[in-house]
């Protein structure tokens, strides 16, 4: 192949590598900076995010026996240490990214999940609340409802008691009044035939004194009405 191949000779194992290097963006570097200028952003230590220290140790080691192996061999493949190199950091980087990136999403999702496990345990707990409410006012009612059947019930068997007690009484004064008016015709009948008798009597007296005088005046004489004027007025004479 031929020389001169420009700034990608590098890349192809055609001749030395480019002095510009990888792309800054993921240019293998040294210390806390693991993404290029244009990343910004800062690797965390192991101090201070010792949760990735296996995972990155893990991967490095992987890789880096993997470039060792692709380096043996690597030349007559057309793949040259630089090319390995910016394969091993850009791993790393994507690995280190989404660590980060799982632990910032873990933290929120952890405490979304969780939020919403007591929300759901909060809706059950009321939940459960309000079914023992409701059951302690189905109870209420049901114990007021066998309460009104039971005053109903005492009510019913009062009045009951009470119409029994006013027949009796209605009963007992019917009974009264008809004694009343059966003595009361009793009496006028015996009034009524007392004054009938008394009637009978007198008239039985005035047709007997009738009668009488009808036969004095056929049987008595002059001589007799004479004398019995005279006895008569002797009777008068003596009274007075």
């Amino acid at each position: 192949m031929e020389s001169g191949g420009g700034p990608d000779q590098g890349r192809h194992g055609q001749g030395p590598p480019s002095p510009q290097g990888p792309d800054p963006v993921f240019r293998p570097i040294s210390g806390r900076q693991i993404l290029g200028e244009g990343g910004g952003m800062k690797t965390p230590t192991h101090a201070t995010r010792p949760w990735l220290a296996g995972p990155v140790l893990g991967a490095a080691a992987v890789l880096a026996g993997a470039g060792a192996a692709l380096a043996a061999g690597g030349e007559q493949g057309g793949i040259t240490p630089a090319k390995i190199q910016d394969f091993i950091w850009r791993t790393v980087n994507f690995l280190v990214f989404a660590g980060i990136l799982i632990k910032l999403v873990m933290k929120p999702a952890k405490t979304f999940f969780a939020q919403r496990s007591q929300g759901i345990a909060q809706s059950l707990d009321d939940l459960e609340a309000q079914v023992a409410a409701a059951e302690q006012a189905l109870k209420d009612a049901e114990a007021r409802l066998a309460a009104v059947a039971a005053e109903r019930e005492k009510l019913i068997q009062q009045f009951i008691a009470e119409g029994e007690v006013e027949k009796a009484k209605i009963l007992q004064k019917a009974e009264m009044v008809a004694q009343r008016i059966k003595e009361m015709a009793a009496m006028s009948i015996s009034q009524e035939t007392k004054k009938a008798a008394l009637e009978l009597k007198r008239e039985v007296a005035l047709q007997a004194t009738q009668l009488a005088e009808e036969i004095l005046k056929k049987q008595i004489t002059f001589t007799d009405h004479q004398a019995l004027v005279k006895e008569y007025l002797d009777k008068v004479v003596e009274k007075h």
